[in-house]
């Protein structure tokens, strides 16, 4: 990596899974915690690539490790909004405070 200090990566890493997990407990909405949880796994992503590119710079494993949890986490964030959009059909509201029971 070029000569910018690993702080530099890291701070902007950590603000990021900060704003992720205030939202995560603080907001109701299904759609916004998913956008949260979403922040919080770029977050560690980031993480992966910089230390990747700081311990093992010739090598590319940090990064293949990201693509593919990039992978995972579109998939994961598919089902998600599934999942999102079956309970609005069903209770139509996807605020959690209102959705206290999850049976059918």
């Amino acid at each position: 990596m070029d000569n910018l200090p690993i702080a530099m990566y890291i701070i902007p890493s950590i603000i990021m899974f900060c704003c992720g997990v205030y939202g995560f407990v603080t907001r109701k909405n299904l759609i916004a915690i998913l956008i949260s949880l979403e922040l919080m796994l770029n977050a560690v992503d980031i993480n992966f690539v910089v230390f990747n590119g700081f311990l093992y710079p010739g090598q590319l494993e940090g990064m293949m490790f990201t693509l593919f949890a990039i992978a995972i986490a579109a998939a994961e964030t598919g089902l998600a909004i599934a999942i999102i959009v079956n309970l609005f059909r069903w209770a139509r509201n996807i605020d959690i405070r209102d959705l206290n029971k999850m049976k059918f």
